[in-house]
């Protein structure tokens, strides 16, 4: 009986449906204790790299977060309810991969804009490596990300899909854990700090 219940609890973090939806009004009873929790978990998942760029690794708990939030301001009820689980539910990782927001924070706009011109196609350049393996970011394929003129969006979702053999090498792994860009306008690289790397095994079921 047990197993069956572990199981359950496995599949509803590497999934966000319907049900696990609060209605507005039960959402604001917790709102301000789960942002406090979010504030922790975001925290480990940060992944600065190079001068500009952020990752932001996506779990269940800031995806949860991120469609109440959208709720609560737009109200706009079940239909955007729809909406945003179809926006969302995919940057969920699904005990198989990592997911992360990419952003370009750039203040300055006449900055961003040049920057950005420069990095069309970066979505494509993103790696994680770990001893003898390499895992290729996968682009969201919502929209396309770099304009016809080479321009790069400011935000990128990348998906990172692992085998079960890299997923346990992966947690396994007590070496340095590389996250990397080889876009020729933007090579940098950085090493996951060991509590990132902690809160992203949780990730991989």
């Amino acid at each position: 009986m047990s197993d069956v219940v572990n199981l359950k609890a496995a599949r509803s973090r590497f999934s966000i449906g319907r049900n696990d939806i609060l209605p507005l009004a039960e959402y604001e009873k917790v709102r301000a204790e789960k942002r406090k929790a979010l504030i922790e978990i975001k925290k480990r998942r940060r992944v600065p790299i190079g001068p500009h760029a952020t990752f932001y690794f996506e779990n269940y708990d800031t995806m949860w977060m991120q469609i109440h939030e959208m709720l609560r301001i737009e109200k706009g009820g079940e239909a955007q309810i729809a909406d945003e689980l179809a926006a969302y539910s995919t940057l969920v990782p699904n005990g198989r991969e990592l997911v992360a927001t990419l952003m370009f924070e750039i203040d300055d706009e006449k900055l961003r804009k040049s920057v950005l011109a420069r990095l069309g196609g970066v979505e494509e350049t993103v790696f994680l490596r770990f001893g003898e393996h390499e895992i290729k970011a996968v682009p969201e394929q919502d929209v396309d990300r770099t304009s016809a003129e080479g321009k790069a969006s400011s935000v990128q979702f990348l998906h990172f899909p692992f085998t079960d053999e890299e997923a346990g090498a992966f947690k396994a792994h007590e070496g340095d854990v590389v996250l990397g860009v080889r876009h020729p306008n933007y090579p940098h690289m950085t090493l996951l700090q060991p509590d990132a790397k902690a809160a992203l095994e949780g990730d991989l079921a």
